[in-house]
């Protein structure tokens, strides 16, 4: 008999959430046992002093179902996740490295079509995958296929991002429409299907990032809002010590991904997205940030949505367009699962 101290001491799916519970693992198990000053940033990529050069790095699974999704499959979700992870420190994509479980029974079809995604996908950001590795599991051991990308990026000559940048009354930015990738991988899943025209936003942002930050000097941060969705990278902003104020109305969300959202009992700033990035900017620079944004095809919807506050204790909140106020919060666990 399985005792009730055993079951808590468990893994659970919600453990790689992106939430609350994810940041329980990282800091209570992982950090404590590999934590060194690179690690313990916890960015999304970490930047090293490499003869005299300074070079990103970044690694991340990705064991998305379905595999194939509208806008998107598991090729182009990894290439994009993997430099969009190096630009979100400031650094330009130099090389990837694939390494792929296949499941016995992958219909090689199937295969094709991931590879030339990511092939496609890494001549659209401008990456070569230069080294990997393939290992084939046994039938029910790896639903199809799991990969594993690593990126190396040169960070760009003069920037250094970070959350200690930030400062009261930056501005935050986002680069468009939220909240579509989630809901478009959930709308292809078995038994949560539902008719609209919803695709995921997978895209690689190295190159209106790296523009971002290139041309304006008051860039602060820039951050993914993957897991845990723009409610996690703003509630991460909050355990830092800075407050922020968001205003609902300035959020950019389309009416469709916001209709399925609402049927979905789904908090939008929660849901996962693969081509957006956060971006905290001095306020004096925030117009120009803007129109950079909007000259650029992944940032025709930007928008400015609040700005970072002196309140202490610091606290992430929402004005919400009927005038209240409500805290906003990282999920807890994993609300959908499966989605990178």
């Amino acid at each position: 008999m399985i005792e009730e101290a055993d079951v808590a001491a468990r893994i659970v799916l919600a453990h790689g959430g992106g939430g609350e519970l994810t940041d329980e693992l990282i800091r209570g198990q992982i950090l404590p046992r590999l934590g060194n000053p690179a690690l313990n940033l916890l960015a999304d990529a970490a930047t090293l002093e490499v003869v005299g050069a300074a070079l990103a790095l970044t690694t991340d699974a990705y064991v998305v179902q379905p595999l194939v999704f509208p806008g998107g499959d598991i090729g182009r979700l990894a290439v994009c996740g993997t430099v969009n992870d190096l630009a979100m420190v400031g650094a330009e994509p130099v090389a990837l490295a694939l390494a792929m479980v296949l499941e016995e029974g992958l219909d090689e079809s199937m295969l094709q079509r991931v590879l030339d995604s990511i092939a496609s996908t890494g001549r659209e950001a401008g990456v070569d995958v230069v080294t990997g590795d393939t290992k084939v599991v046994e039938h029910g051991r790896a639903e199809g296929m799991y990969i594993t990308t690593t990126g190396l990026g040169r960070v760009l000559d003069g920037v250094s991002l970070g959350v200690d940048h930030v400062e009261a009354g930056d501005a935050v930015l986002i680069n468009g429409t939220i909240a579509e990738h989630g809901l478009a991988v959930l709308s292809r899943r078995k038994g949560l299907s539902f008719a609209s025209d919803l695709v995921s936003d997978a895209a690689p942002l190295a190159g209106l990032a790296n523009a971002l930050v290139r041309e304006l000097k008051g860039v602060r941060l820039l951050r993914d809002p993957t897991r845990g969705g723009v409610a996690g990278v703003l509630a991460d902003l909050a355990a830092a010590g800075h407050s922020v104020e968001i205003e609902e109305s300035a959020v950019p969300i389309t009416p469709t991904a916001r209709a399925a959202a609402d049927l979905l009992g789904l908090d939008p700033l929660t849901v996962a997205n693969e081509g957006k990035f956060v971006a905290v900017v001095a306020c004096e620079q925030a117009d120009r940030a803007l129109a950079l944004c909007r000259e650029h095809r992944l940032g025709t919807n930007a928008a400015v949505i609040g700005r970072v506050t002196d309140r202490q204790p610091a606290i992430a909140e929402l004005m919400t367009t009927i005038g209240g106020r409500r805290v906003i919060q990282k999920p807890y666990g994993e609300q959908l699962p499966r989605i990178c």
